[in-house]
């Protein structure tokens, strides 16, 4: 392994290490590390369901998205999507993608209780529902009132925060297989820990060597930094936004502030305008109920003239 790895999160190449035909031994494991499953709950096979549609316009634009799709060994639907930048529609972005993958699985004439379930896998690379402490979170359709009671099994939305597990101040990659993964998939792990984990687990090394293999194919390098290129663009494009936002921001504010000082002016005018004419009416002997009434000044403030 060399210090110019390529980043395994990076959406085109998860798509080439997991999410091809030949990937299925390291997806399988990968799957059941997220939804721990394991001795007679595990998933034994996947049929990768390869995404046609990857062309250089695509992978290029940095608004597409690029997921791995799968069927596993007992006919539920998996659609896994990388998300290295929060562009704030998540939620219902991902309800898409799950149902787009639940409609699919119906055919015409087909009775709804043989409509397979559907997971949807998101891994983010930003920090999510700041709300939860776990970076690992999963959704279903539970009943308001008695939360015991599940709607259906169909739907599955799981989110994998990668801000919050390098947060993790010990990460347990000798017992837990998602912490070894999710080790191996972070770019800034220390080459060591990644070399550990990739001897600990036969799949993870299985994925390794598939990355370096498709990292030695110079039409895979071009497309990875026009993937990595689009996200640059988008970066540099919301940063030049908030320096815009930032400096309009300035600019009205330097312009509210004249408006203010003026405005506060005109109101120190007329105070003293009042004070001039109450100073005045005390000299006349005036009540200083009077007076109060007269200028709008407290009973405190004509005392003190």
């Amino acid at each position: 392994m060399t210090q110019d790895r390529l980043n395994p999160l990076n959406d085109y190449i998860f798509l080439k290490v997991m999410g091809e035909k030949g990937d299925e031994e390291q997806l399988c494991a990968f799957l059941n590390a997220i939804l721990g499953r394991k001795g007679q709950d595990a998933i034994e096979s996947v049929e990768i369901i390869e995404n046609k549609t990857v062309v250089a316009e695509v992978i290029g634009d940095k608004t597409s998205v690029l997921d791995a799709r799968a069927r596993t060994g007992r006919k539920e639907l998996v659609d896994i999507e990388i998300q290295l930048r929060n562009q704030g529609n998540m939620e219902r972005r991902s309800l898409f993608y799950w149902s787009r993958e639940f409609s699919r699985g119906m055919d015409a004439g087909q009775d709804y209780q043989e409509t397979p379930n559907v997971i949807a896998i998101n891994i983010v690379n930003y920090e999510y529902l700041p709300q939860v402490p776990a970076f690992h979170t999963s959704f279903h359709i539970w009943e308001d009132t008695y939360r015991e009671v599940l709607l259906t099994d169909a739907l599955e939305i799981r989110f994998i925060d990668m801000v919050k597990f390098r947060r993790l101040a010990e990460k347990d990659i000798r017992n837990e297989p998602l912490h070894r993964w999710l080790t191996w998939f972070d770019k800034d792990s220390p080459q060591t820990i990644v070399e550990e984990v990739i001897k600990m687990d036969t799949a993870i090394q299985k994925a390794e060597e598939r990355l370096v293999y498709v990292s030695s194919d110079k039409e895979v390098l071009r497309a990875y930094q026009m993937r990595e290129m689009a996200l640059s663009d988008w970066i540099s494009g919301i940063n030049h936004a908030r320096r815009e936002g930032r400096q309009e921001g300035r600019q009205e504010g330097r312009k509210e502030g004249r408006q203010e000082g003026r405005q506060e002016g005109r109101q120190e005018g007329r105070l003293e305008e009042k004070q001039e004419i109450a100073s005045k009416m005390k000299k006349r002997r005036v009540p200083l109920s009077q007076i109060s009434e007269d200028t709008g000044l407290s009973l405190e403030e004509v005392e003190r003239l």
